[in-house]
Protein backbone atom coordinates (compact mmCIF):
# COMPACT_ATOMS: atom_id res chain seq x y z
CA UNK A 1 0.00 0.00 0.00
CA UNK A 2 1.75 3.83 -0.98
CA UNK A 3 1.83 6.18 1.72
CA UNK A 4 -1.25 8.49 0.63
CA UNK A 5 -3.38 5.39 0.47
CA UNK A 6 -1.73 4.07 4.20
CA UNK A 7 -2.34 7.53 5.14
CA UNK A 8 -5.81 7.60 3.93
CA UNK A 9 -6.75 4.37 5.97
CA UNK A 10 -4.83 5.72 9.04
CA UNK A 11 -7.20 8.83 8.84
CA UNK A 12 -10.29 6.16 8.73
CA UNK A 13 -9.68 4.28 11.61
CA UNK A 14 -8.63 7.58 13.75
CA UNK A 15 -12.57 7.73 14.30
CA UNK A 16 -13.91 5.63 17.19
CA UNK A 17 -17.15 4.74 15.21
CA UNK A 18 -14.99 2.43 12.75
CA UNK A 19 -13.20 0.73 15.95
CA UNK A 20 -16.42 -0.04 17.32
CA UNK A 21 -18.00 -1.08 14.57
CA UNK A 22 -15.07 -3.55 13.46
CA UNK A 23 -15.42 -4.62 16.78
CA UNK A 24 -18.72 -5.28 17.46
CA UNK A 25 -19.62 -6.84 13.20
CA UNK A 26 -16.48 -8.38 12.30
CA UNK A 27 -14.58 -9.79 15.59
CA UNK A 28 -16.98 -13.00 17.71
CA UNK A 29 -16.52 -12.35 21.15
CA UNK A 30 -19.02 -11.80 23.81
CA UNK A 31 -16.19 -10.13 26.02
CA UNK A 32 -15.15 -7.93 23.73
CA UNK A 33 -18.73 -7.14 22.57
CA UNK A 34 -19.64 -6.19 26.10
CA UNK A 35 -16.72 -3.15 26.80
CA UNK A 36 -17.74 0.17 26.74
CA UNK A 37 -16.64 1.67 23.39
CA UNK A 38 -17.63 5.19 24.35
CA UNK A 39 -14.47 5.09 26.22
CA UNK A 40 -12.18 4.42 23.11
CA UNK A 41 -9.45 6.44 23.47
CA UNK A 42 -6.78 6.84 20.05
CA UNK A 43 -3.16 5.96 22.08
CA UNK A 44 0.29 7.47 20.55
CA UNK A 45 1.23 4.92 17.87
CA UNK A 46 4.77 6.19 17.01
CA UNK A 47 7.21 3.93 18.53
CA UNK A 48 10.93 4.08 18.52
CA UNK A 49 13.47 1.28 19.16
CA UNK A 50 16.27 1.25 21.97
CA UNK A 51 19.17 1.79 18.80
CA UNK A 52 16.77 4.72 17.70
CA UNK A 53 15.18 3.39 14.61
CA UNK A 54 11.78 5.27 13.98
CA UNK A 55 9.14 3.17 12.76
CA UNK A 56 6.02 4.20 11.09
CA UNK A 57 2.89 4.80 13.04
CA UNK A 58 0.23 1.69 14.01
CA UNK A 59 -3.37 2.70 14.91
CA UNK A 60 -3.59 1.88 18.49
CA UNK A 61 -6.68 2.33 21.13
CA UNK A 62 -7.47 1.52 24.39
CA UNK A 63 -10.74 1.05 25.91
CA UNK A 64 -12.18 1.01 29.73
CA UNK A 65 -12.98 -2.65 31.40
CA UNK A 66 -15.18 -2.60 34.54
CA UNK A 67 -14.85 1.16 35.15
CA UNK A 68 -10.85 0.68 35.18
CA UNK A 69 -8.44 2.05 32.69
CA UNK A 70 -7.11 -1.32 30.99
CA UNK A 71 -4.64 -0.98 28.05
CA UNK A 72 -6.38 -3.01 25.42
CA UNK A 73 -4.79 -2.39 22.44
CA UNK A 74 -5.83 -2.94 19.11
CA UNK A 75 -2.66 -3.09 16.57
CA UNK A 76 -4.10 -2.86 12.52
CA UNK A 77 -1.91 -3.59 9.86
CA UNK A 78 -3.27 -2.48 6.76
CA UNK A 79 -2.21 -5.26 4.02
CA UNK A 80 -3.19 -5.31 0.39
CA UNK A 81 -0.83 -8.26 -0.30
CA UNK A 82 0.20 -11.38 1.01
CA UNK A 83 3.05 -11.56 3.50
CA UNK A 84 4.51 -14.71 4.57
CA UNK A 85 6.00 -13.34 7.70
CA UNK A 86 3.18 -10.78 8.74
CA UNK A 87 3.34 -12.86 12.23
CA UNK A 88 7.03 -11.82 12.30
CA UNK A 89 5.93 -8.15 11.87
CA UNK A 90 3.47 -8.38 14.41
CA UNK A 91 5.57 -9.98 16.94
CA UNK A 92 7.79 -7.10 16.06
CA UNK A 93 5.44 -4.29 16.65
CA UNK A 94 4.23 -5.49 19.62
CA UNK A 95 7.49 -5.79 21.14
CA UNK A 96 7.95 -2.37 20.71
CA UNK A 97 4.54 -1.11 21.82
CA UNK A 98 5.25 -2.80 24.86
CA UNK A 99 8.82 -1.20 25.27
CA UNK A 100 7.26 2.25 24.71
CA UNK A 101 4.35 1.81 27.79
CA UNK A 102 7.00 0.69 29.84
CA UNK A 103 9.37 3.65 29.06
CA UNK A 104 6.36 6.01 30.15
CA UNK A 105 5.33 3.98 33.04
CA UNK A 106 2.05 3.27 31.32
CA UNK A 107 1.39 -0.33 32.40
CA UNK A 108 -0.63 -2.11 34.86
CA UNK A 109 -0.73 -2.76 38.15
CA UNK A 110 2.22 -4.86 39.64
CA UNK A 111 3.93 -4.06 36.38
CA UNK A 112 2.03 -6.37 34.36
CA UNK A 113 2.03 -5.83 30.95
CA UNK A 114 -1.60 -4.77 29.10
CA UNK A 115 -3.03 -7.29 26.78
CA UNK A 116 -2.92 -6.70 22.99
CA UNK A 117 -5.24 -7.52 20.42
CA UNK A 118 -3.54 -7.45 16.88
CA UNK A 119 -5.30 -7.44 13.93
CA UNK A 120 -4.76 -7.65 10.14
CA UNK A 121 -7.31 -6.10 7.77
CA UNK A 122 -6.70 -7.62 4.07
CA UNK A 123 -8.30 -6.51 0.91
CA UNK A 124 -6.09 -7.48 -1.43
CA UNK A 125 -7.32 -10.16 -4.45
CA UNK A 126 -5.14 -13.30 -3.44
CA UNK A 127 -6.00 -15.80 -1.42
CA UNK A 128 -4.42 -15.33 2.77
CA UNK A 129 -2.00 -18.21 2.46
CA UNK A 130 0.16 -16.61 5.09
CA UNK A 131 0.72 -18.36 8.87
CA UNK A 132 -1.44 -16.18 11.52
CA UNK A 133 1.05 -17.80 14.34
CA UNK A 134 4.62 -17.28 14.42
CA UNK A 135 5.03 -20.68 16.01
CA UNK A 136 3.64 -22.14 12.47
CA UNK A 137 6.65 -20.61 10.79
CA UNK A 138 9.18 -22.80 13.12
CA UNK A 139 9.69 -26.30 12.21
CA UNK A 140 9.21 -28.54 15.93
CA UNK A 141 11.39 -29.52 17.75
CA UNK A 142 11.89 -32.53 20.07
CA UNK A 143 13.45 -31.60 23.85
CA UNK A 144 14.31 -28.71 25.64
CA UNK A 145 14.32 -26.12 22.87
CA UNK A 146 10.74 -26.77 21.80
CA UNK A 147 9.88 -25.04 25.64
CA UNK A 148 10.93 -21.93 24.05
CA UNK A 149 9.83 -21.64 20.54
CA UNK A 150 7.64 -18.35 20.53
CA UNK A 151 4.18 -18.46 20.01
CA UNK A 152 1.71 -14.87 18.68
CA UNK A 153 -0.98 -14.68 17.06
CA UNK A 154 -2.86 -12.08 15.20
CA UNK A 155 -6.13 -11.98 14.09
CA UNK A 156 -6.74 -11.92 10.36
CA UNK A 157 -9.61 -9.75 9.27
CA UNK A 158 -10.17 -10.87 5.27
CA UNK A 159 -12.44 -8.41 3.53
CA UNK A 160 -12.80 -11.09 0.46
CA UNK A 161 -14.68 -13.69 2.79
CA UNK A 162 -17.64 -11.59 3.17
CA UNK A 163 -19.97 -11.08 0.06
CA UNK A 164 -22.18 -8.22 -0.70
CA UNK A 165 -25.15 -10.31 0.27
CA UNK A 166 -23.54 -10.78 3.96
CA UNK A 167 -22.68 -7.28 4.00
CA UNK A 168 -25.92 -5.09 2.70
CA UNK A 169 -28.15 -5.48 5.87
CA UNK A 170 -25.79 -4.11 8.23
CA UNK A 171 -25.65 -0.66 9.40
CA UNK A 172 -22.11 -1.01 9.85
CA UNK A 173 -19.69 1.70 9.28
CA UNK A 174 -16.82 -1.28 8.41
CA UNK A 175 -19.62 -3.19 6.39
CA UNK A 176 -19.39 0.03 3.87
CA UNK A 177 -15.74 0.19 4.37
CA UNK A 178 -15.31 -3.24 2.39
CA UNK A 179 -18.48 -2.63 0.63
CA UNK A 180 -16.88 0.67 -1.13
CA UNK A 181 -13.12 -1.59 -1.74
CA UNK A 182 -15.50 -3.78 -4.35
CA UNK A 183 -18.26 -1.93 -5.21
CA UNK A 184 -19.98 -4.04 -8.34
CA UNK A 185 -20.54 -1.35 -10.55
CA UNK A 186 -20.51 2.83 -10.65
CA UNK A 187 -24.68 3.32 -9.71
CA UNK A 188 -23.72 0.73 -6.82
CA UNK A 189 -21.00 3.15 -5.58
CA UNK A 190 -23.26 6.39 -6.09
CA UNK A 191 -25.93 4.56 -3.51
CA UNK A 192 -23.65 3.74 -0.86
CA UNK A 193 -22.26 6.83 -1.12
CA UNK A 194 -25.95 8.23 -0.41
CA UNK A 195 -26.46 5.79 2.31
CA UNK A 196 -23.23 6.69 4.37
CA UNK A 197 -24.81 10.25 4.06
CA UNK A 198 -27.71 9.37 5.51
CA UNK A 199 -26.52 7.45 8.44
CA UNK A 200 -23.33 10.13 9.15
CA UNK A 201 -26.10 12.85 9.34
CA UNK A 202 -25.55 15.21 12.03
CA UNK A 203 -21.43 14.09 11.95
CA UNK A 204 -19.57 16.24 9.19
CA UNK A 205 -16.35 15.07 10.53
CA UNK A 206 -17.04 11.30 9.46
CA UNK A 207 -18.29 12.49 6.57
CA UNK A 208 -15.29 14.68 5.88
CA UNK A 209 -12.93 11.27 6.93
CA UNK A 210 -14.55 9.10 4.45
CA UNK A 211 -14.98 11.44 1.49
CA UNK A 212 -10.96 11.67 2.02
CA UNK A 213 -10.84 8.26 2.11
CA UNK A 214 -13.21 7.39 -0.49
CA UNK A 215 -11.79 9.43 -2.94
CA UNK A 216 -8.09 7.64 -2.13
CA UNK A 217 -9.92 4.16 -2.35
CA UNK A 218 -11.23 5.10 -6.58
CA UNK A 219 -7.88 6.83 -7.20
CA UNK A 220 -6.03 3.63 -6.26
CA UNK A 221 -8.42 1.46 -7.96
CA UNK A 222 -8.47 3.40 -10.94
CA UNK A 223 -4.45 3.96 -11.08
CA UNK A 224 -5.14 7.41 -11.29
CA UNK A 225 -6.80 7.57 -14.11
CA UNK A 226 -10.08 8.76 -12.58
CA UNK A 227 -9.87 12.41 -12.26
CA UNK A 228 -11.16 13.90 -8.65
CA UNK A 229 -11.00 17.30 -7.06
CA UNK A 230 -9.98 17.17 -3.49
CA UNK A 231 -13.14 17.13 -1.65
CA UNK A 232 -14.54 17.37 2.10
CA UNK A 233 -17.73 15.90 1.95
CA UNK A 234 -19.54 12.89 0.83
CA UNK A 235 -22.20 15.06 -1.41
CA UNK A 236 -19.92 17.08 -2.88
CA UNK A 237 -17.92 13.81 -3.68
CA UNK A 238 -20.69 11.86 -4.86
CA UNK A 239 -21.56 14.93 -7.17
CA UNK A 240 -18.16 15.10 -8.31
CA UNK A 241 -18.38 11.42 -9.44
CA UNK A 242 -21.70 11.43 -10.68
CA UNK A 243 -20.45 14.27 -13.47
CA UNK A 244 -17.03 11.68 -14.11
CA UNK A 245 -19.43 8.79 -14.66
CA UNK A 246 -21.53 10.47 -16.85
CA UNK A 247 -18.61 11.52 -18.94
CA UNK A 248 -17.66 8.83 -19.47
CA UNK A 249 -20.80 7.08 -20.33
CA UNK A 250 -20.82 9.70 -23.34
CA UNK A 251 -17.40 9.26 -24.12
CA UNK A 252 -18.02 5.68 -24.90
CA UNK A 253 -21.19 5.92 -26.35
CA UNK A 254 -19.37 8.23 -28.92
CA UNK A 255 -16.61 6.35 -29.30
CA UNK A 256 -19.53 3.39 -29.68
CA UNK A 257 -21.13 5.68 -32.87
CA UNK A 258 -17.21 5.90 -34.10
CA UNK A 259 -16.10 2.39 -33.96
CA UNK A 260 -19.57 1.40 -35.69
CA UNK A 261 -18.98 4.18 -38.46
CA UNK A 262 -16.18 2.58 -39.27
CA UNK A 263 -17.39 -0.82 -39.67
CA UNK A 264 -19.97 0.07 -41.80
CA UNK A 265 -17.01 2.25 -44.22
CA UNK A 266 -15.38 -1.15 -44.00
CA UNK A 267 -18.29 -3.41 -44.86
CA UNK A 268 -18.89 -1.31 -48.14
CA UNK A 269 -15.50 -0.87 -49.43
CA UNK A 270 -15.43 -4.66 -49.42
CA UNK A 271 -18.86 -4.94 -51.37
CA UNK A 272 -17.43 -2.52 -53.44
CA UNK A 273 -13.80 -3.73 -54.21
CA UNK A 274 -13.35 -6.84 -52.57
CA UNK A 275 -10.62 -7.73 -49.79
CA UNK A 276 -8.93 -5.27 -48.40
CA UNK A 277 -5.66 -4.26 -47.39
CA UNK A 278 -4.16 -4.69 -43.94
CA UNK A 279 -3.18 -1.47 -44.76
CA UNK A 280 -6.67 0.29 -45.42
CA UNK A 281 -7.92 -1.92 -42.75
CA UNK A 282 -5.46 0.26 -40.19
CA UNK A 283 -5.78 3.14 -41.94
CA UNK A 284 -9.69 3.05 -41.16
CA UNK A 285 -8.94 1.76 -37.49
CA UNK A 286 -7.17 4.91 -36.77
CA UNK A 287 -8.68 7.66 -38.38
CA UNK A 288 -10.72 10.61 -37.25
CA UNK A 289 -14.27 10.56 -37.00
CA UNK A 290 -14.07 13.64 -39.73
CA UNK A 291 -12.07 11.49 -42.13
CA UNK A 292 -14.51 8.17 -42.40
CA UNK A 293 -17.18 10.60 -42.68
CA UNK A 294 -15.02 11.62 -46.11
CA UNK A 295 -14.07 8.17 -46.93
CA UNK A 296 -18.11 7.24 -46.69
CA UNK A 297 -19.29 9.91 -48.97
CA UNK A 298 -17.15 9.27 -51.91
CA UNK A 299 -17.25 5.39 -51.73
CA UNK A 300 -20.68 5.60 -53.72
CA UNK A 301 -19.01 7.42 -56.77
CA UNK A 302 -15.25 5.93 -57.04
CA UNK A 303 -14.13 3.37 -59.40
CA UNK A 304 -11.52 2.08 -57.50
CA UNK A 305 -10.19 1.81 -53.89
CA UNK A 306 -7.51 4.56 -54.48
CA UNK A 307 -10.28 6.71 -55.21
CA UNK A 308 -11.96 6.82 -51.94
CA UNK A 309 -8.54 7.19 -50.07
CA UNK A 310 -7.38 9.75 -52.28
CA UNK A 311 -5.91 12.82 -50.68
Amino acid sequence: MNQEDDASYKLLFSAPELVRDLVMGFIPDEWLHGLSYDTLEKMPGSYVTDDFRHRADDVVWRVKVDGEWVYLYILIEFQSSVDAYMAVRMMVYIGLLYQDLIRRGDVLNKKHLPPVLPIVLYNGDQKWTAATDIADLIPKVPGLVSDFLPQLKYLLIDENSYTEADLAGLKNLMAAVIRFEHPANSATLLQLIELLNEWLDGKPELKRIFAIWIRAVLLRQSKHALVLPKVNDLKELKMSLAERFDEWAKEHEQKGIEKGEALLLQRQLVRRFGTLPNEVVNQIATAAPEQIETWGDRVLDAATLDDVFCP
